[in-house]
C-alpha cells in the first residue's frame, strides 16, 4: 500500500519535551515556517507566567522589533494563565498582533479582519468595566491605531506593510 498509516504520521510528528506535537521548523520573524536546517529568529516559550507588566514590556519589545507574531504569543500567555476577568483583553491584545502580522506578510483581508476584531474585544473589555488604561496600556489609541491600519491595508491591494514601521505603542505616545 501506498499511503501512510495515522500512527507512522503521528509517530513522525515533530515533539515537544512534554511529548506534544510541536512544529520544530524554524522560522522567520513573522512567524511563518522555514526548510528544516534553515537559519530563523528563535522562537517564544510557550506557557511563561509573566505579570501584566512583564506580559507588556515583552510584547513591545517584540513589537518594536518587528515580530507581531512573537508579540502574539506573549499575549496568549497572559490570556491563558491570567486571571478569567482579564482574558478577554489579553485575547484581544493577541488579536491585534496577529492582525499586525497578517498586514505584514500581505494578507490585507485577514489582517483586516483580525485588527478589527481585536480592536471591538479591546473595546468591549474596556467598556465592561475593565478600564481604559489596564496596565497603562492606551486601549482607545490601540483601537485606534488598529482601525486605522485595517483601512490602510484593504487601501493598498495586498501590498505587505512594515510590521517595525507600523507596531503600535502600547502604553500610548510618550
Amino acid at each position: 500500500m501506498g499511503s501512510t498509516s495515522s500512527e507512522e504520521q503521528a509517530a513522525a510528528r515533530d515533539r515537544d519535551s512534554e511529548g506534544r506535537a510541536r512544529n520544530a521548523r524554524p522560522r522567520d520573524g513573522l512567524g511563518r515556517p522555514l526548510p528544516y536546517g534553515a537559519d530563523g529568529v528563535e522562537r517564544q516559550p510557550e506557557g511563561v507566567v509573566r505579570t501584566p507588566q512583564e506580559t507588556v514590556a515583552e510584547a513591545q519589545a517584540l513589537l518594536d522589533a518587528g515580530k507581531p507574531f512573537h508579540a502574539h504569543e506573549v499575549f496568549e500567555d497572559a490570556w491563558k494563565s491570567g486571571p478569567e476577568q482579564e482574558r478577554a483583553l489579553w485575547r484581544g491584545l493577541a488579536q491585534l498582533a496577529v492582525g499586525l502580522t497578517h498586514a505584514a506578510r500581505g494578507n490585507a483581508t485577514g489582517g483586516a479582519r483580525l485588527l478589527r476584531r481585536g480592536a471591538g474585544a479591546v473595546e468591549e473589555w474596556a467598556a465592561g468595566g475593565g478600564g481604559e488604561r489596564p496596565y497603562g496600556i492606551d486601549l482607545a489609541g490601540l483601537v485606534v491605531w488598529a482601525r486605522e491600519l485595517a483601512e490602510v491595508g484593504e487601501d493598498s491591494g495586498g501590498a505587505a506593510v512594515d510590521a517595525r514601521e507600523r507596531a503600535p505603542r502600547l502604553r500610548g505616545r510618550a
